[in-house]
This record gives C-alpha cells, sequence and structure tokens, in this order.
C-alpha cells in the first residue's frame, strides 16, 4: 500500500527543493512536480516528492485524523 501524507514547508532551498516538517520530522523533498509552493504551504508527499498544494484547512483536518489513530488503535 502507497501512502501520501501532507506536510508543511518551512524552507525553500532553490526552485526545486524544500525542507517539510511532519510532526517534528524534517526531510528534504523535490518540488519538481508543482508550481508556486512557498514557506508556510501544505503540500502531499510520496516517495520524497511533492504532488499537489493542499488547501491549509484539508491539510490540519487530514494530520488530526492521522494524530488521532493510535487512540483508536489502542482502545
Amino acid at each position: 500500500m502507497c501512502l501520501a501524507l501532507p506536510v508543511r514547508v518551512v524552507e525553500l532551498l532553490d526552485a526545486c527543493t524544500a525542507i517539510v516538517d511532519l510532526d517534528g520530522i524534517r526531510k528534504q523533498i523535490s518540488l519538481a512536480l508543482v508550481d508556486g509552493i512557498q514557506v508556510g504551504d501544505y503540500v502531499i508527499l510520496h516517495v520524497g516528492h511533492a504532488l499537489a498544494k493542499l488547501d491549509p484547512d484539508e491539510a490540519e483536518r487530514t494530520l488530526a485524523l492521522f494524530a488521532a489513530l493510535p487512540a483508536v488503535q489502542s482502545s
């Protein structure tokens, strides 16, 4: 199964590379498949590549659902 996650861009290294953050974990990713990404934007990340820019509200709702999963699994 493949999973793409919403992540927040925290630093632009150049036109095609950024640093993103997911719950304190930072990773360098490729922006080659998307245009117009700025610091603070959310993108969908899959295998090191941003696939699309996300609406911030949608990204935060999705991240909240992922955060709630361990609580659901342990009950």
